[in-house]
């Protein structure tokens, strides 16, 4: 039964996007293959997933190879992540409707539309002013209102409107940054990757529980730096 209703709700979302129309069957394949069968359980990341459409967050050279099982550049030296990194990083938030998130590293904006489909609100930041301007006029085209980006160093995150149910960092840290942790809401929880940006990094999970924060290390991956101003 819960399998049916998963399914029900992937094909659902494969009908939001017109324009996405022809990539809905390589969509629904992503999600079933590369997500589903790798362990991801939770339906709202699912149906996020299969509705979101990865190819106009791709520069147009790369359309035909967004949904395949690996990372894409998108210039600057940045890369869009696995599809199944974004949802294995989703879902260790778990995301709900009424919870806030912040995102470091915007990228081409792919990370922050999956959560913007689930929670209220997403606060993110991007680095490179290039990125920082694609994204936020991508967000516009795609309709996305619950979704407030901007050009900035992450590292400091952005206090004014902590504290954040949800912290996702999407580049390689040497060590997690202070002000993200102090940003983080009672029971929020923050993933991030730790380790040497020329190396294979760890995902670290960080849960905040009666003021005190809880470590646990989840997976092996391999990121771009987490770069500052």
């Amino acid at each position: 039964m819960k399998l049916t209703v998963i399914i029900l709700l992937i094909i659902m979302g494969s009908c939001v996007y017109p324009q996405a129309d022809r990539y809905a069957a390589a969509r629904n394949r992503m999600v079933a293959v590369q997500i589903m069968n790798r362990g991801i359980t939770d339906a709202a990341t699912l149906k996020s997933m299969s509705k979101v459409p990865r190819h106009l967050f791709v520069p147009i050279e790369y359309e035909r190879e967004a949904y395949d099982d690996n990372p894409l550049p998108i210039g600057y030296g940045q890369t869009i992540s696995q599809p199944y990194i974004v949802a294995y990083m989703t879902e260790a938030v778990r995301p709900t409707a009424k919870k806030k998130a912040l995102e470091i590293g915007t990228g081409s904006g792919y990370q922050a539309a999956i959560l913007a489909e689930i929670v209220d609100k997403v606060y993110t930041i991007e680095i490179v002013p290039e990125l920082a301007r694609e994204s936020a006029e991508r967000f516009k085209k795609l309709g996305y209102k619950n979704i407030v980006s901007k050009f900035g160093d992450g590292y400091k995150g952005w206090p004014e409107y902590a504290p954040f149910d949800i912290i996702v960092v999407t580049a390689a840290a040497k060590e997690i940054p202070q002000p993200l942790i102090d940003q983080l809401a009672e029971n929020g929880r923050l993933v991030i990757p730790v380790g040497a940006p020329s190396a294979v990094q760890e995902l670290v999970l960080l849960e905040k529980k009666n003021g005190k924060i809880k470590e646990s290390r989840l997976t092996f991956v391999r990121f771009v730096p987490f770069k500052r101003l």
